[in-house]
Order: C-alpha cells, then structure tokens, then sequence
C-alpha cells in the first residue's frame, strides 16, 4: 500500500537559508509498504541523518562518478538510473517515478518483506518459496542492495543484448557492402557502444573498489552495527529461521552465517563479498561482451580499410594507365601533325604515299612506348601484375 504524506514541518531548519528546492522520494519500510515523499535535502538530511556532501553524491544535476558508500548508518547509492539511500530499517529511492526505477520499485516491495512474513508463522511461510526463503536471511540492508545491483546489471546486460542483436548485422553487411548508408549506421552504432561501454565500465569499477577495500565493506552492515549499539538481544535474529522445520532444514545453516554476521567479529565480510563478487562477474561478462564486438568493429574498420585501399590503388593505375595512353598518343599525333602540314617542300612532290608510313610507323612506336612504360611501371611495382 502506498501512502503520500507532506512534508514534516518539524524537519525545517531553524536557521533561514536558501530555499532549496523539494525532491520526490519513495520510502519503503520492512514491510514493504511505500510511502512517496515530496522533501528537500534538509528533510532527508534529517530522516537519515547524513551529511550534506553525500546526498550531494544523488544530485542528477551534478557530475558524481558511480559509487556505493557506507556511512554511519546508511548506504548511499549512485549507480545508474539507481540513486537511492538505504539504511538498517528502511530504503529511500529518489525519483521513484521514472521509467526504469519504477521496476526497482516493485522488486523492493517484492524482497522486502518476506522477514517479516516469516515472522508471522507456518501459515505465512507456506505462502513464500525457496527462493524467497533464501533472501530472508540476509539482512534488510542486503536484501535491498541486491535488489538494486540485480537491477542495474540485468539493464546493463538488456542493452548490451539490443546493441549486439543490432551491430553484428549491420557489420556483416557493410562487410558485403561498402555504402555511405551502412557506413553511417555502423558509425552510430560504435557510438551508442562507447557510451554504454562507459557506463558498464563505471559500475564494474565501483564494484571492484568496494570489493578491494575490506574496511568499506565492513561500513556497509548496517544491521550489525545497529545490533553493536543495541541492548537487544539476538533473540529477534534467531526468529529469522527458526520458525518452521521445513524452512529452517534449508536455509538453517546460511541463517546462523547471518546471525554470526550481526553478532561475530566486525571485520567479517565474507557474506557481502559474496554478493558483490556475483555481480563483479555479471557485470564483468558484459563488459567483456563489449569488448569483444569493439574488436568485431575494429577488424571490420581493418577490413574495409583494406577494401577502400585496394579500390585507391585500383584507380590509380587507371589513371596511369590513361596518362600513359595519353603521352603515346600526344606523341603520335605530334608526328602525324608535322608531316600533315600544308607547307610547300620539293620533297612532297610525287611522294604522297610516304605520309602512309609516317602514320604507320609513327602509331608503332607509339605503342612500343606504351609497353615501355607500362614495363616499367611494372617492375618497380607501380601497377600489379
């Protein structure tokens, strides 16, 4: 169920400051239930209790790398269309309108409370499948960041899908066809693969940060740090699995990994190492993808290269051809040209059948030129052969 509430008046700063403009966010609890709020930073500021500079990180407006940090008592998230604060108790996703969060959404409402569904009884639990049972042993903070890496890496991974489903075509083509038409295509294509390799690329290294830092793991079990400060006991933990047989017989043993995560040593990670290196390899397979068609790309730019050179060659010994062609008959007409005058000499009288030789012998050694230099071309490997 989802609720719509103004904002707190008593979350108001005391102090006048610039008014800051509000943003919409949805808050979804343990239970799953949703409720949007329409704050400003100084609100979620409070509600989180968290310093300006990281809820400046969530900021669409400015320029922040991809990153996931642990703070006191909440994990900020910035990873694609994800920007989102979760904290031991509670999520808060921002912009929960938007197309692609809209889905993220609905799987935090989905995961989210199926702790509590346990806790409810065998009646409960019989309504909740394996794979739901699995999750609920993990905690809130956990389960919720899962959500959002499950999210981000299965749409990096849908698009990587078009792209390839688009490029391989397109380049079989444009190998079969040289055309400004596939050329252009190709080349938007290249684009729209540098893009989304850049952004495959930012997640792979927040993920691969996080993971090469022990201590920033450890900022992220927020759970365990809220049990540490806490005088409850770990009762309410136990209850975690050990409400039904059938259930506890198959989650029993990754449940007392959980509880020994809130209640063991604090530099324990393994469990959120776990998780993270699922989805460093996810992610690290798309990356490779894409990697692998830049190379497709680049042996097809090598090959038309290639093409597109072999065809200048091409043309160029045309043009030899013709030049050569050109002189032998520049010098064939030169000739005949100056036997041809209409100029009076004792020697043309009686003697007009000489002018048949003369073009005769001239077009011979015109063509005996050719050769010649079409051989020489030839030998110093102007032209083929």
């Amino acid at each position: 169920m989802t609720h719509v509430v103004p904002a707190d008046p008593q979350v108001l700063v005391t102090v006048k400051k610039k008014a800051q403009p509000s943003r919409s966010w949805a808050v979804l609890d343990s239970n799953g239930e949703t409720t949007l709020l329409d704050v400003d930073k100084y609100a979620i500021m409070h509600r989180v209790n968290i310093h300006a500079r990281d809820l400046r990180i969530l900021d669409p407006l400015l320029s922040y790398p991809s990153t996931i940090l642990g703070r006191d008592g909440a994990i900020v998230l910035n990873l694609e269309h994800i920007k989102a604060i979760i904290t031991a108790e509670e999520v808060l996703l921002r912009d929960p309108s938007g197309e692609y969060v809209v889905p993220v959404v609905q799987e935090l409402q989905r995961h989210l409370p199926v702790v509590n569904a346990i806790n409810q009884g065998p009646e409960a639990i019989g309504q909740i499948d394996v794979e739901a049972a699995d999750e609920c042993v993990s905690p809130f903070e956990f389960r919720a960041l899962e959500v959002a890496l499950e999210s981000i890496c299965s749409f990096l991974a849908a698009r990587t899908l078009e792209l390839e489903t688009a490029a391989y075509p397109a380049l079989d083509e444009l190998t079969s066809l040289i055309s400004s038409r596939n050329l252009d295509r190709v080349r938007k294509l290249k684009s729209a693969m540098t893009r989304l390799t850049a952004r495959v690329q930012k997640v792979r290294d927040a993920l691969e940060q996080l993971l090469d830092d022990d201590d920033d793991m450890a900022d992220l079990y927020l759970s365990r740090k809220l049990a540490a400060s806490s005088p409850v006991s770990g009762s309410g933990a136990a209850n975690w699995y050990a409400v039904s047989p059938t259930i506890g017989s198959k989650i029993s043993k990754a449940s007392r990994g959980s509880i020994a995560t809130i209640h063991g040593d604090e530099n324990d990670v393994e469990e959120l190492e776990m998780l993270l290196e699922a989805y460093f390899m996810q992610i690290d397979g798309t990356l490779n993808k894409l990697t692998t068609l830049r190379e497709y790309i680049d042996d097809t730019e090598d090959y038309i290269n290639i093409q597109l050179d072999n065809h200048r060659n091409q043309l160029i010994q045309l043009e030899l051809f013709l030049s050569s062609g050109s002189v032998c008959l520049s010098v064939y007409s030169l000739v005949a040209a100056i036997f041809g005058m209409n100029i009076p000499f004792t020697w043309n009288d009686n003697h007009g059948y000489v002018f048949k030789w003369v073009v005769i012998i001239s077009g011979l050694l015109s063509a005996l030129l050719f050769i010649l230099i079409m051989s020489y071309a030839r030998l110093k490997g102007l032209v083929g052969s």
